[in-house]
């Protein structure tokens, strides 16, 4: 006989609960906390019957079930980890909407039953790759908080000294608002005489790395000081604000930066790297960020598999003598792959390199009448395909397909 062991997760413990094939419950569904103790427990209930004909499966939930997925796995045990939604929209058949972890159990149970063919084993990838993931992940939620900073320096420089937000650049960004913090008022700046201004600035720069950088951002401060009117005035309060967010931006910037060394000194060491890298509008910072978000290749069959599991593709929707030829992008997928790819296409199209396929193929598609991003995901379509194909053939080359 087999049996289907359905275990829906939650924060720091998960609910169990074990069906026959025939429907019949083994197991009525049973709490289990996150630690040695209970995951034993669990252990020595699954041990009471064959393995063989024993499959386990669960939701992904993001990194609540990764305690229980790995002690199970080493343990040996059949485990699946499926989509939460697959599992709902397979089972979401009752008249009557009962939401509880019990039933919850039951339900997984269920699919299990009804899958037992179909469904496969949780397949451990490549610890790079998950440890590729695990960083990509830090750099957006770092991105998220630099972007909002940023947001928050130029309101501040709108009210405290206006105009200056301009002043800065990729280059010197780090070194203006270092200065910024210091003086962020015209008041402050015309307090000190020109020169004495100035080399206090190049002080900075030379400090931070800068050589002839100083000189010339003074200059533009000093003269931007002398014709500013600010609309609000400067205090101990405005300080502490800006105080508190610089800091904190350049605490960002640097912990990024950090993070994106990481990944590429990671990412290299990869089969594909120097193959991804090489592909148009793959830099330093994005080729291991997409590498991160793909990961293994060999995972999925073809390239329409990774372009599904980013929520890319567009579903088709056919009825009788109607058939959709408008379709909207299903989004129910990676978004983070979505959000990289998206970066690559625009540094292509940024890049106004006439010739490149990718940037003549979106292109093309703005000319048919297309919207900018719309074109621009065709391209991340046509970007995968060719990634697919490329990594495939490398991997090949290596012998480890």
């Amino acid at each position: 006989m087999k049996y289907g062991v359905g275990i829906d997760i939650s924060k720091g413990k998960s609910t169990v609960s074990i069906l026959s094939e025939y429907g019949e419950v083994i197991e009525m569904p049973f709490e289990i906390n996150h630690d040695n103790d209970e995951l034993n427990h669990l252990k020595e209930i699954l041990n009471k019957y064959p393995k063989e004909n024993l499959k386990i499966v669960m939701e992904e939930t993001g990194t609540y079930h990764l305690p229980v997925l790995n002690y199970l796995l080493d343990n040996d045990f059949f485990v699946c980890a499926d989509n939460a939604f697959k599992i709902k929209k397979h089972l979401d058949h009752d008249i009557r909407k009962v939401k509880n972890d019990n039933k919850d159990s039951l339900k997984i149970a269920e699919y299990c039953c009804d899958n037992w063919y179909k469904i496969k084993k949780y397949c451990q990838t490549d610890e790079k790759y998950e440890q590729l993931k695990f960083l990509s992940r830090q750099y957006t939620a770092q991105m998220s908080v630099q972007i909002k900073e940023k947001v928050q320096l130029s309101n501040l420089c709108d009210l405290l000294f206006f105009g200056f937000y301009s002043l800065l650049d990729e280059n010197n960004f780090i070194l203006g608002i270092t200065v910024f913090k210091k003086y962020c008022s015209p008041e402050l700046v015309l307090k000190k005489k020109k020169n004495s201004f100035i080399n206090e600035v190049d002080k900075i720069a030379k400090k931070l790395g800068h050589r002839s950088a100083g000189i010339t951002l003074a200059n533009k401060i000093y003269e931007l000081a002398n014709k500013t009117v600010t609309p609000y005035p400067y205090n101990e309060y405005s300080q502490l604000s800006v105080d508190c967010c610089v800091d904190l931006l350049i605490l960002t910037i640097n912990t990024t930066n950090n993070i994106i060394t990481k990944m590429e000194e990671l990412a290299s060491t990869l089969p594909e790297y120097d193959t991804v890298r090489n592909m148009e509008g793959c830099g330093d910072k994005l080729t291991p960020r997409i590498i991160a978000e793909i990961g293994d290749i060999r995972r999925f069959k073809n390239a329409g598999s990774i372009i599904a599991y980013g929520g890319l593709d567009a579903p088709p929707y056919q009825s009788g003598q109607f058939e959709a030829t408008i379709r909207h992008i299903s989004k129910r997928g990676n978004k983070y792959l979505r959000k990289t790819g998206y970066e690559v296409m625009k540094s292509i199209k940024s890049s106004g390199k006439s010739g490149n396929e990718l940037y003549d193929y979106i292109s093309k598609k703005e000319e048919e009448g297309k919207a900018k991003k719309v074109a621009k995901i065709a391209g991340l379509n046509k970007f995968i395909r060719m990634y697919y194909g490329k990594v495939k053939d490398k991997y090949k080359e290596l012998e480890i397909w």
